[in-house]
């Protein structure tokens, strides 16, 4: 796997999580979030269609947006 460094939360405390990675060999995104655990937003996610055992949910800040556009060639870093 050859991971490519997007960006981390500039917001986060300890610069932790969420980032944001590119695996360059299947072009997919890899993120790293924080985990949805409240059963009020999992009923609401859930309503388009269960989440399957192998699958999770994540949150990420509106903030990290640029690099989700970095990622898909919309904006600063095109490829």
């Amino acid at each position: 796997m050859s991971l490519r460094f997007i960006g981390k939360d500039p917001e986060s405390p300890n610069n932790g999580s969420p980032t944001v990675w590119v695996d360059e060999e299947d072009d997919s995104i890899v993120i790293q979030g924080w985990k949805i655990g409240d059963e009020t937003t999992l009923a609401a996610i859930e309503e388009a269609g269960p989440i399957p055992g192998h699958e999770t949910v994540l949150r990420l800040p509106r903030r990290m947006a640029p690099f989700l556009r970095e990622v898909c060639g919309d904006g600063v870093g095109d490829r």
